[in-house]
Formats: structure tokens, C-alpha cells, sequence
């Protein structure tokens, strides 16, 4: 049911501007400290950047995701983006600014515990995935691309478990593991502490320094058994049993740690062929420049050949636990002395092919869910499409969308829902944004993009549910992800706080909420307080009066591994610091360049002041809230130190993708440098006695 004239009082724009009306320029300015002046001048030149002839774009970072309400915030902004008219056109969209290079590779094919490659998610524990038929029925759409979710789903277990993968063994859809609790990596950080994982894998991270919470995580390593290390350089979490601040401050003891540390030297990216995915969806190849040094080793050829270990140690206990291991595909061509595996036969299978020939596929389209054809990523389906081509390392552009540089996901489309860059009628909004639009000759789409619409649909095109698929949905319904064709004002399921964004103030705030006074926080978000996870009081704790946040460096990169043993970056960034305002200092009697140190209920650390008026105060209800940043890049090791900054943030979960809350939390600052070892101890606990 559908009001054309949204004047109907429960159509969605009108729930959505009831529900909004609330959030005024003046009490944006009373409650979060932002001028009506600023806030009008934001809002006045997002709307005079969108139209038929313009559009705006909107770029975020973890500023907006390391929250409780981080996944509502980008909503809002994807709201306003769909009101604007600003998604599916050139020059519009919501881009996330990444920490590296592929960390939207690392989210399509995931190292996430909840989902699957190409976004499917992984099988809880229940009725529905009881059978691949409950499952796939659960997931599955009759119209629009989840549809097809059958046809992902089978044609990547058959690249997983191959011939063993079989119509009468639901293509081993029971050789998946179960979700069955918080299997995240905040979850089992917290499992560890309390002695539930016995061993841990850690490549390309460093938990000791750049992760909340930095002392619960360095105890709760000591609870291991064993513990593999992969980095460039041996850092902190390599050494945490040596030489952490628990340590050195007497709450560990090296003597009784019965922890295994291996530490294994890895490849740089220099040093190894591979794919990076960047935020616009493009894989671009990169082509490994010089061999890693000595007995240092790639990514892939340590899982390879740690795999082929595993498998030979089930061969020889064909019991059903090693069923799964035991049908695994795991065979790749070799390269050289070391034996590489060679990346592109990685790259060949998650593109897929046809399981009788191995005749590789162009499309996703070609998936099948009778166990014909294999992908190990639907929505990566076409990135090789023939022998000896990998779209990946194309360097050609063609135009200004770069058609010949890479492969964009789904089938090279460098828009997403460019259907939207056309009117409903199918012609281009206007002759400065046109994008694709509709051939009434060639009865087909064109345009300067490959459309994510069915190529031949017409705009007049209306749809027949008996058919499915795309055909199900209308030809001006640009959104193929929705069953029904439309973007999502009002998002009706998927997420577990609402569907529509609402204010909530940070699981530790100095002010009270006023949208929600009896609701401080955001209710399904998880604060996972415990005694050695502990919060302030909230809202207005007085031990801990300042708004604290954290952020990272244009010289260093994340926990610092990379560019703390870098003499030139080290130079460049020699030394942590808190950022304050200069009424902040006056008001301490800090001077530019002093030792100050920062307590929150989890740890403290100090740091040189860096006195600026960047670090604003905020007059917030007739208050003046004072804000603390952190840069967090510094630990024990390397060529320049520091104290370790997350050792202030909490563990914490976003109910949606449990991510921490960083940017947002409250602290204590005093003039003067903390104590040394065991006095360092005594002096945290003194601080936060009321809540231990």
C-alpha cells in the first residue's frame, strides 16, 4: 500500500518528520554544543549541493562507527543522502574513509564471526538452520537479488567441500559451525579472561596496545596455552608476558604465565601478490615487488600450508569431528623454493566457475543452487571471467568512472543503484548527472556505468511476483538489494535498535539524554561491565568530569607495529600526547608540553599536554563540558614509546556489529606524570575506589 502524495499520517515520511521534529537547530545547540549557526549552515549547503543537477556526498570514518549508536548514525546519514536524492548518482553516495587498504575486503569476504562471504550470514543455532532448505528459505527474498541467496549459498559450499559437497548431504550445509553465543572478538577477549580459549592466532593486529581495554586483554592473554604471533616486527603482544605494564607492575608474573608465545615473521604488502578492496568496492591487484626476507612468509602461504598439516593429521582420523576438515578443498599450484601458493588460484575460485568443466564464470547471474557451480564470493563473481584475465589488475581506464582500472563490485558496476540516476520515466535527471538511462530503441539501459538493473527492464515495467527475482520488482524500483525495489527510510527488520535512528548518549556521558530522560543509553547495547571492565557513573560522574576521545595520526598507523620502528615517522610523531583547550589548561594550571595524567574506571596513563584551540569546549544546558583527545598509537617497544591509550576505552558492544565505543567516553586529567610499577597501581585504584 503506497500514498503517492506522502500526506497520509502513517505513510513513512510522514512517521519520519514526526519523529525528527524534535531535533531543532535549538536543541542541537543546548544538548550537543553545536551553534544553531553552524548547524544551519551544514544543513543549508547539504541541500543547496543536491538536485537534479547536483549532488553531495557524505564521507565518514570511525568518528561515526566506534559508538553504542555507531550503525544509527550512518543510517541517519543514508536517510538524509535517500531525501536528497544523493545515492545511485555520481557524486553521491556514503563513503566510509578506512584505517587500510582492504578493509571492505576484509568485510566481503569477512573475518566477522556472524556472516558469510558476499554478506550472507552464518547458521545460528536453531530450527532454522536445521536443514539448507530451512535455512535458505529464511534468507531468501521472492523478489529482488536476495532471491538468488540459494544460488550463493550452494554454489559456495560446493567451492568449499567440492566433490564431497552433494544434493543428499545438503552440499554439507551441516559441516558449517553453528553460531551459538558471542563469538566476537570483544566476546572471546572476555571468554579468555575467564579461561575459556586456549589458543590464539593473532596476524596483522596488535591487542596489547590497539584494542580497549588493553589490560584485561593482556591478562586475559596469561590464561592461554598458546599463542602464534605473525607480524613485521616483535611487538607488544608478542612480549606481553615480558615486559607489559602488569609486568612491571607486579599483577603478572613471567615466572607463572604458562603462555607459548610463537612469533613468526610475516611478508610485507610489498612482499606478497594479492588483492586490496577499497571503500568504493574496487579490487585492485597488487603485484608482489621483491621475495620477504628469510624465513618471513605470507599470509597465504602460512594458512596453506598449516591447512594441508591439519587435513594430513585428520586423514588419519577419519572420525566424524573431521568430517568437515576431512572434505575441505584445499589443493592450490605452487610457486618457487618456499612454495607460495599462487594468489591468482585463490582469486580464480572465489570468482567461481562451472563445477563439470571448471569454465570460469562472468557473473553472478550463472549461480546455480543445484550444485552445478562453485564461488567462494557471489558478489566477486566476474573479477576473472576467463582464462588469464584477472580484471583485478587491469590498468586501463576507459572514462572518468574508471572502467579498465580494476573490477568493482557486483559485476564491475562502479555505482551502486545507478538505476536512481534516472527519472522513473528512464531519462537522466538532468544533462550534468547523467549516468545510465533508458534506450527506447534498443529497448535496453546505457549509459556510462554497467547498470545493477536488469539491462533490458523498461522504467513501465511492473512487477510479477509469480516470476521472481528482478522481474518481481517494478522498472523504477532502483534498489535490487530490497525485496521491495525501494531504499529504506524506515528500515522494518535487520536491525536491533530501531527501526529509525533516535539520540542516546554514550554508555559513559557527563550530560543527561534529553530526547529519552528515563533512557539513558542506547538499550541493546552491551556494556559488558564486570570488575575488570568497570564504567563511570553516569550521566555526570564527578571523579571523572571531561569527555574523553580517541583518534589516530596522518604518520602512524593504528596500534603503531608499522611506523613506531620507522625513523622517519617516529621523527615526525615522536611522542604521545593529550590535546586540550586553552581554557582547559588554564583552568588545571597545565602548561603547553607538561606531563598530565589521564585516569578513566579502567586504567591510566600519562601524557605531554598539547595545549590548542582545536580540542573546543562545549556549552552544553549552560555547562561548559571540556574534551580530552588521545592519540593512541604508542606502546613499550619501538623506536619512540608511550603509554598505552586504550587502556582508558571499555569493552563494549554496538548492539548490530559490536563494535567499541572510543570516540565518546568520560576521564579525570591532573597536572603531573603517574607513577612508576607497583605505585602506578595503587594510584589508579585510589582514583576510582568508589567504583571498585
Amino acid at each position: 500500500m503506497t500514498d503517492e502524495t506522502l500526506q497520509h499520517p502513517r505513510c513513512i515520511f510522514q512517521v519520519l518528520r514526526r519523529h525528527f521534529a524534535r531535533y531543532t537547530p535549538e536543541m542541537v545547540e543546548q544538548y550537543c554544543g553545536v551553534p544553531q549557526h553552524v548547524f544551519n549552515e551544514v544543513a543549508e549547503t547539504m541541500v543547496n549541493a543536491s538536485g537534479p543537477d547536483k549532488t553531495a556526498c557524505i564521507c565518514y570514518a570511525v568518528g561515526w562507527t566506534q559508538h553504542s549508536t555507531g550503525v544509527q548514525i550512518i543510517r541517519s546519514a543514508a536517510i538524509l543522502q535517500l531525501l536528497l536524492g544523493n545515492i545511485g548518482r555520481p557524486g553521491g553516495g556514503i563513503l566510509a574513509l578506512r584505517g587500510h587498504a582492504s578493509i571492505q575486503g576484509s568485510t566481503d569476504i569477512p573475518t566477522l564471526y556472524d556472516i558469510l562471504p558476499g554478506y550472507m550470514p552464518m547458521p545460528f543455532f536453531g530450527d532454522d538452520s536445521s536443514s539448507l532448505e530451512k535455512f535458505i528459505k529464511k534468507h531468501s527474498a521472492n523478489a529482488g537479488l536476495w532471491s538468488k541467496f540459494g544460488s550463493f549459498m550452494v554454489s559456495l559450499l560446493k567451492s568449499w567441500y567440492g566433490d564431497a559437497a552433494t544434493n543428499e548431504n545438503e552440499f554439507g550445509f551441516h559441516w558449517l559451525p553453528r553460531v551459538t553465543g558471542d563469538h566476537s572478538e570483544l566476546g572471546y577477549w572476555l571468554d579468555m579472561q575467564d579461561g575459556k580459549v586456549e589458543g590464539l592466532f593473532v596476524m596483522g593486529q596488535n591487542p596489547a596496545v590497539g584494542a580497549p581495554n588493553g589490560r584485561l586483554q593482556r591478562k586475559a592473554m596469561s590464561n592461554l596455552k598458546w599463542l602464534v604471533v605473525r607480524d613485521l616486527v616483535e611487538i607488544e603482544t608478542s612480549t606481553f608476558w615480558l615486559d607489559s605494564p602488569e609486568v612491571e607492575r607486579g599483577e603478572l608474573d613471567p615466572e607463572r604465565i604458562a603462555t607459548e608465545v610463537f612469533l613468526m615473521p610475516a611478508a610485507g604488502s610489498v612482499e606478497k601478490s594479492g588483492t586490496f578492496t577499497n571503500t568504493q568496492r574496487l579490487l585492485q591487484w597488487h603485484n608482489k615487488a621483491i621475495d620477504p626476507p628469510g624465513d618471513a612468509r605470507s599470509e597465504t602461504w602460512f594458512i596453506y600450508h598449516l591447512g594441508k598439516l591439519l587435513k594430513a593429521k585428520a586423514a588419519a582420523e577419519p572420525v566424524p569431528r573431521n568430517a568437515a576438515l576431512n572434505a575441505l578443498t584445499w589443493e592450490l599450484p605452487i610457486e618457487g623454493e618456499k612454495g607460495e601458493p599462487d594468489p591468482e588460484a585463490v582469486l580464480a575460485e572465489i570468482n567461481g566457475w562451472r563445477v563439470a568443466d571448471h569454465s570460469l564464470l562472468s557473473t553472478f547471474d550463472d549461480l546455480k543452487a543445484d550444485g552445478s557451480t562453485a564461488s567462494g564470493c557471489w558478489i566477486y563473481c566476474g573479477v576473472m571471467p576467463e582464462p588469464g584475465r584477472n580484471i583485478a589488475n587491469e590498468r586501463d581506464p576507459k572514462d572518468r568512472l574508471g572502467h579498465g582500472w580494476g573490477f568493482a563490485w557486483p559485476r564491475n558496476t562502479r555505482i551502486l543503484y545507478n538505476r536512481a540516476s534516472a527519472r522513473p520515466d528512464g531519462a537522466p535527471w538532468s544533462e550534468e548527472k547523467k549516468l545510465v538511462w533508458w534506450d527506447a530503441n534498443k529497448r535496453e539501459w546505457t549509459g556510462e556505468d554497467i547498470t545493477d538493473f536488469m539491462k533490458n527492464m523498461p522504467p513501465d515495467h511492473r512487477g510479477d511476483p509469480a516470476k521472481g527475482g528482478m522481474e518481481a520488482l517494478d522498472g523504477d524500483k532502483p534498489f535490487g538489494m530490497h525485496p521491495d525495489g525501494r531504499g529504506w527510510l524506515y528500515v522494518s527488520s535487520g536491525l536491533k535498535d530501531g527501526p529509525l535512528p533516535a539520540h542516546f548518549e554514550p554508555l559513559e556521558s557527563p550530560v543527561r539524554n534529553p530526547i529519552y530522560p528515563d533512557q539513558q543509553t542506547n538499550p541493546p547495547a552491551s556494556k559488558k561491565e564486570r570488575p575488570d571492565n568497570l564504567y563511570a557513573k553516569s550521566p555526570n560522574d564527578p571523579l571523572f568530569p571531561f569527555v574523553l576521545t580517541t583518534y589516530r595520526l596522518t604518520e602512524h598507523h593504528t596500534a603503531g607495529g608499522m611506523s613506531r620502528v620507522l625513523s622517519h615517522l617516529a621523527e615526525l610523531q615522536p611522542e604521545l600526547f593529550a590535546e586540550m583547550s586553552p581554557q582547559l589548561a588554564e583552568q588545571l594550571g597545565i602548561s603547553q608540553n607538561e606531563w598530565v595524567t589521564i585516569s578513566t574506571p579502567r586504567g591510566l596513563i600519562s601524557a605531554k599536554a598539547l595545549v590548542t584551540a582545536r580540542m573546543l569546549p562545549l556549552d552544553i544546558e549552560g555547562r561548559t563540558i571540556h574534551q580530552v583527545g588521545l592519540p593512541y598509537h604508542w606502546g613499550w617497544k619501538g623506536t619512540v614509546t608511550g603509554d598505552v591509550v586504550n587502556d582508558l576505552i571499555a569493552i563494549s558492544q554496538e548492539p548490530n556489529v559490536r563494535i567499541m565505543e572510543s570516540k565518546g567516553l568520560v576521564c579525570n586529567l591532573v597536572r603531573g606524570q603517574r607513577a612508576d610499577g607497583q605505585a602506578a597501581l595503587a594510584e589508579w585504584k585510589n582514583m576510582v575506589k568508589e567504583q571498585l
